[in-house]
């Protein structure tokens, strides 16, 4: 697939390079000619859209009614950092404006920002809040400096007729050539970086590219700084991005990243139509945006899959651009129209005025837009993946996502095989996503937090097994980032019995490891059930530590426990245990339960004890003299053993309501989990309850076969099943 994907580059760069190409009529980078006729036609008479042309008057209004600052940079997230924001944002929106009413105060606010600007930008040097040397000069890294430069480059497009020849002269010279030049000179190896600040970087010099009339700054945009193919932003879609859309860095990136992608794309669409950038690679950016919105929670917040802030949500600016665009360019696709009206915002540009009109037409009810699905990771897909199980019905949406990817470049976290759980529109067993408060001055500048290496990226942070107190790959990047997890299988055939399994190599010397997990609808329960199945291969004895990071208050457990209420001690030293207080150590003898209260529901974490089992009762925020970590509970299932399988069932049940005093329900249904079997070749495990409640499930552990046969015998009685899995139901 790679030489394939080089010879679709470099035909691409012989038809930018040798097309006879005539510019198009400004503006040509955030609206085209034709869509700026629709809006000055119609954008009024839409009223999801007439929204966002008055929300941006609202911007501008404010912009030009106040002196402009263009203030010298001294922070890192503070006001001058938020003021540089906040012009870039009021260029944009003045520059539009003065396109589509024709009002020259617009026009004339962004040629005064962009000449104060030239005054100021000749002037900087390294930033006082860069990290390093390769700092910005604007912003204190370079990132910011490439989305101020998207932006200027749609407004200066948009006033580029409208200004005399000395303004443009004054402008280009002091501002904008300097800071390509700077992009250009000392951050060159960004632009053929496959990262999201090099797509950002891409599309800055892309764009301004058009804007300046400078074809040979497009091309390095596309192709790399060799411009052969070899860096720039058509490699950037090849790479990072799976056949099925995945985004390398994860769902958080994503979202980040799909700004620039869609922005460039559309400004590549109008100016060089010939390259059909929509249907490149089969259309991936459709693919993309559909897997970022597939990859949030049922509140609509991302999946804190590797860094990620928790609150960000589809209600972000760069995932509105993205739907509107999607919902434009391919109309025969639906299925992005139920996130678009869950949004109820458009952007306000020509896509935003299209997809505002389709939404008007579309009828009042769309069919709810989540899937169960796998996401493929690597350009080939071939790299492991996400699998995401969701269970939709009148009492709610219930969401189950394993992750067992790659390790998704400097943003990645060393968590294969982890899983978190959402309902009630909110997590029930969380990923704890980074440290960092972005933009929050006093917490490190807004920067990412330093425990975000040490505690959030590591193993023991994420809900999957630690072996002998160490991450995975040993938390050491360069041996994680060749390496990845492999998808077993993943079945939804029955929207009552959904599964996903993969497995780790690799991850320790001699230990091998493969998790499996089932969403279950049953009728005898209220609620579906996740059934968890983690099994564990090795020649010798090891440590093995499995946490479930629940989020509620405890009710009840089984366990006889030795509670540390007056002196608490560290959980280990380092790989992120020294960021762990034991608050309490249980003794578990046949099943170990746990039960939580989450706002109205009640929750369990039932888990066979077969073997010798430790249940150690944690809570984030040992080791943090600068309070910037959750303080927030786990329960750690500890294990010494050479191989061995972790069997668990997690039910949501009950009803609590606090203004009416109601309680009912505390108790699950599952009350026992008990390993029937476990061997190199399979598992079956039994679930069990009051009033005669049974559930047995089997799984494959060797290569996954659908026509594969297999039987065992169990306490008196034959399982026989035909496949990878089998749910019998008594």
């Amino acid at each position: 697939m790679t030489r394939t994907l080089s010879i679709t580059i470099a035909a691409l760069v012989l038809v930018s390079h040798f097309a006879i190409a005539q510019s198009p009529p400004r503006p040509r980078i955030l609206v085209s000619a034709p869509e700026l006729a629709e809006i000055r036609a119609h954008g009024s008479s839409t009223p999801l859209f007439r929204e966002a042309l008055e929300e941006a008057k609202r911007v501008a209004e404010a912009a030009v009614s106040t002196p402009i600052e263009v203030p010298r940079p001294v922070d890192a997230g503070g006001y001058t950092h938020e003021r540089h924001k906040q012009n870039y944002r009021e260029l944009q929106a003045a520059g539009l404006l003065f396109q589509v009413t024709g009002d020259e105060r617009y026009a004339r606010f962004v040629r005064e920002m962009f000449l104060q600007y030239a005054g100021l930008y000749p002037s900087l040097k390294l930033h006082p809040k860069a990290l390093n040397a390769k700092g910005g000069r604007l912003f204190w890294q370079p990132l910011n400096e490439t989305v101020w430069m998207v932006h200027a480059a749609q407004a200066y497009d948009c006033v580029y007729d409208w200004l005399q020849p000395s303004d443009r002269k004054a402008i280009e010279e002091g501002v904008l050539r300097p800071m390509v030049r700077f992009f250009l000179n000392e951050q060159r190896s960004t632009v053929d970086r496959m990262h999201n600040h090099g797509t950002w970087m891409s599309a800055a010099l892309g764009m301004m590219g058009y804007a300046v009339n400078d074809r040979v700054l497009s091309d390095i945009a596309l192709y790399g700084t060799k411009r052969d193919g070899t860096g720039g932003f058509l490699r950037q879609l090849n790479e990072l991005f799976s056949p099925d859309g995945y985004y390398a860095e994860g769902p958080y990136y994503a979202r980040y990243a799909i700004m620039p992608f869609i922005f460039f794309a559309q400004a590549i669409e109008y100016n060089q139509p010939e390259l059909k950038i929509f249907e490149y690679r089969k259309q991936i950016l459709r693919k993309a945006v559909w897997a970022t919105v597939q990859l949030t929670n049922p509140n609509g917040t991302f999946l804190p899959i590797n860094d990620a802030m928790k609150e960000m949500s589809l209600h972000a600016r760069e995932m509105i651009l993205a739907v509107d665009v999607c919902v434009a360019r391919y109309p025969s696709d639906h299925g992005l129209l139920w996130f678009a009206r869950r949004q109820n915002r458009v952007t306000f540009d020509g896509a935003g005025l299209i997809a505002a009109r389709i939404l008007a037409d579309a009828p009042k009810e769309i069919s709810n837009g989540y899937r169960s699905m796998e996401l493929r990771d690597g350009p080939d897909g071939t790299e492991g993946g996400v699998g995401v199980l969701r269970s939709i019905g009148t009492q709610g949406h219930t969401m189950l996502a394993m992750k067992y990817t790659a390790q998704g470049d400097g943003h990645g976290h060393y968590d294969r095989l982890s899983f978190l759980l959402s309902n009630q529109e909110r997590e029930i067993i969380q990923d704890y996503g980074a440290a960092r408060f972005v933009n929050v001055e006093p917490k490190f500048g807004g920067r990412y937090l330093p425990e975000t290496d040490t505690w959030a990226k590591q193993t023991i942070a994420h809900n999957t097994v630690v072996v002998d107190g160490r991450s995975h790959y040993g938390g050491v990047f360069e041996v994680a980032s060749k390496k990845h997890a492999e998808r077993h299988f993943f079945s939804t055939n029955d929207p009552n019995v959904q599964v996903m399994s993969a497995k780790a190599e690799g991850l320790y010397d001699g230990v091998s490891m493969q998790r499996t997990m089932a969403l279950v609808n049953d009728p005898r329960l209220a609620h579906p059930v996740v059934l968890d199945l983690f099994r564990i291969e090795s020649g010798k004895p090891h440590q093995y530590d499995l946490p479930f990071y629940y989020l509620g208050h405890v009710m009840h457990t089984n366990a006889t426990v030795q509670a540390f209420d007056t002196v608490r001690t560290r959980l280990g030293a380092s790989h992120g245990f020294q960021h762990l207080w034991k608050e309490a150590e249980g003794t578990v003898a046949g099943s170990f339960i746990l039960t939580w209260l989450n706002d109205h529901r009640y929750y369990s974490v039932v888990s066979a004890a077969d073997e010798p089992t430790t249940a150690l009762f944690a809570r984030i925020g040992a080791g943090d003299p600068q309070f910037n970590l959750r303080n927030e509970p786990a329960l750690i299932l500890r294990r010494n053993a050479a191989s061995t399988l972790f069997a668990s069932a997690i039910e949501e049940h009950g009803y609590f309501e606090g203004v009416t005093e109601v309680s009912y329900g505390t108790r699950g249904s599952i009350q026992e989990v008990r390993v029937l079997v476990s061997t190199r070749d399979f598992s079956v495990v039994e679930y069990t309850g009051p009033n005669r409640f049974r559930l047995v499930f089997a799984v494959t552990h060797q290569p996954a076969s659908e026509t594969a046969k297999h039987s065992v015998t169990a306490g008196g009685k034959t399982y026989a099943w035909v496949g990878n899995f089998k749910l019998w139901r008594e």
